[in-house]
């Protein structure tokens, strides 16, 4: 193998992280902010792009690795632990948001896994971290998050998270699944990954599902969330007092009648 062979165990259940064991000389690489604790005898190192042996060698690889990151929304830099002491050591990681967290081993998956670009929180270091760009215009422009996606390339052991619960899926060769496009987590690379339009005005307008699905067709492995943060946000935001005011609550029977009775329309 040439990631580095981590051992680890999930804790939580809607509120999860994930600790990794590490022996000496092993390390993992993880998004920056996304450590939780670590033992004493673990050294942190922050470095360009992940850390990968890739075939790259100098700054300037380096560089290319990291720039690929910010064109995903992710930081120049990722934060390697190394188990620098004697023995077993132990570094855990935290999930942004509540949901699950998943752990995808890329060498029963066919050496890589494509992912949303917020999604990836740790991997063995030797796991590259990369980008992948969607060959269809359509899929970039009208999928709601974007054109560009994570890729996992490597032989070690990966987690993901995602919001709410996280549903796995095998598809076989030719069969199709439309998706919300927020609630596609990743996939192998074999899944063909494309856009549908909704197809009746009325649905698009009025169905509040908005005006594509993600369509996905196997062979191949899919992962489903069931609450996207984005829509998690959304429905928080939309509850939030507006003006400063005060939230009226979710069983008003008035809702806005009452605001406007209250004087507050």
């Amino acid at each position: 193998m040439n990631s580095h062979e981590i051992e680890y165990q999930l804790h939580g259940d809607d509120m999860q992280f994930v600790e990794i064991e590490l022996d000496p000389s092993e390390s993992v690489i993880a998004e920056a902010g996304a450590m939780m604790m670590m033992e004493d005898g673990i050294g942190m190192e922050t470095i360009f792009g992940d850390g990968s042996s890739n075939g790259k060698s100098g700054f300037f690889g380096k560089l290319v690795g990291a720039g690929k990151r910010v064109l995903t929304g992710e930081s120049l830099f990722m934060t390697v632990f190394t188990n620098e002491g004697r023995g077993k050591k132990h570094v855990s990681f935290a999930a942004p948001y509540p949901g699950k967290i998943i752990s995808v081993d890329l060498s029963e998956m066919g050496g890589k896994v494509i992912c949303q670009k917020d999604s990836f929180l740790c991997a063995a270091k030797g796991v590259s971290v990369g980008i992948d760009f969607q060959k269809k215009l359509g899929t970039g422009f009208f999928g709601g998050e974007g054109f560009i996606m994570q890729k996992l390339e490597g032989d070690g052991l990966a987690f993901l998270h995602a919001g709410g619960t996280i549903h796995k899926k095998d598809l076989q060769a030719g069969e199709k699944l439309r998706v919300d496009t927020g609630c596609l987590v990743a996939m192998t690379k074999n899944v063909d990954y494309n856009i549908e339009y909704v197809g009746k005005v009325k649905s698009a307008f009025f169905g509040g599902e908005g005006l594509f699905f993600a369509t996905v067709q196997g062979p191949g492995t899919v992962w489903i969330q069931s609450l996207p943060f984005s829509r998690l946000a959304d429905r928080v935001f939309a509850s939030a007092p507006q003006g400063g005011g005060q939230s009226r609550g979710e069983g008003s029977l008035l809702g806005g009648l009452g605001d406007f009775l209250n004087g507050d329309g």
